[in-house]
């Protein structure tokens, strides 16, 4: 661990969200890092925003590998990931939560992807079940080293100054992020570092629910954090460097994970 004691978080609101009556799935997935030198990642992804036969998709943070702001997306990789996510969007409800890589998501990128944004964490209500969804960063407690880099970067002086320098500067400050692995885990936190599960609980008995989704920590998996409260780990994906790539999907029977889906069949006509 990073840090020798959990930091005691206050309570976060919680964001309600009601499933339609009528859906029959939504599926869940996170941390797919996204970018240019990713291609077999980007194209599995796409794939599955054109043919998943859910009527949700629910990205719970680091679509992108990093997000630099919302003036980025006319780049030509951003610009494709628009595409895919609007193109999806005819059909079904997209919806996105940011994580800690692409926390400068914002309302414009959201626009131009016809998606709706999650606050985190938000409570999302289906047929009779109520799931606390989450990225998950903000509940490692113990990582104290990283729980103040993300207080400072989530601040909005912080933002402000970073988002008023040029993008290109952006583009290339966040490069050498990504090849310098000190500033790369300063971003991610500790990867030994696990969502604390006192912290965790206390969110999920004030938000009323007895699961919880979340990524951010790549280790997908589900287990009981409490008697009575279970969690759901959503996996990364890396089809470029590995083979990892899998869906959680929820439907009325519970959830059930999956491989991404393939465009096999003609996807559904767009909803009403």
């Amino acid at each position: 661990m990073s840090g020798t004691a959990a930091a005691v978080l206050p309570l976060p609101t919680f964001f309600e969200l009601g499933a339609p009556s009528h859906w029959r799935a939504i599926d869940f997935i996170s941390d797919l890092h996204l970018c240019d030198s990713m291609p077999r990642t980007f194209e599995a992804w796409a794939a599955h925003m054109a043919s998943t036969s859910a009527d949700a998709v629910f990205i719970l943070g680091d679509l992108f590998e990093v997000w630099v702001g919302d003036d980025s997306r006319s780049r030509p990789f951003e610009r494709r990931c628009v595409e895919v996510m609007a193109h999806a969007a005819t059909r079904l409800q997209v919806a996105v939560m940011v994580g800690n890589r692409d926390f400068l998501l914002g309302a414009a990128m959201l626009r131009d992807c016809g998606a709706m944004g999650l606050p985190d964490p938000t409570v999302l209500g289906a047929w009779g079940q109520r799931i606390q969804l989450s990225h998950g960063d903000a509940l490692c407690t113990a990582d104290l080293p990283y729980q103040a880099f993300r207080r400072e970067v989530r601040s909005p002086a912080w933002q402000q100054a970073f988002l008023a320098r040029p993008l290109e500067e952006r583009v290339q400050a966040a490069a050498q992020m990504r090849r310098a692995s000190q500033a790369r885990q300063r971003f991610d936190g500790d990867r030994d570092a696990d969502v604390d599960p006192a912290q965790a609980v206390q969110w999920m008995h004030a938000g009323g629910t007895a699961e919880l989704v979340h990524g951010h920590t790549h280790r997908p998996g589900s287990n009981a954090l409490a008697p009575g409260f279970k969690r759901h780990v959503l996996s990364d994906w890396d089809l470029d460097h590995a083979d990892r790539a899998e869906v959680l999907r929820l439907g009325r029977d519970g959830f059930v994970r999956l491989a991404p889906s393939q465009p096999t069949t003609a996807p559904r006509k767009p909803r009403p």
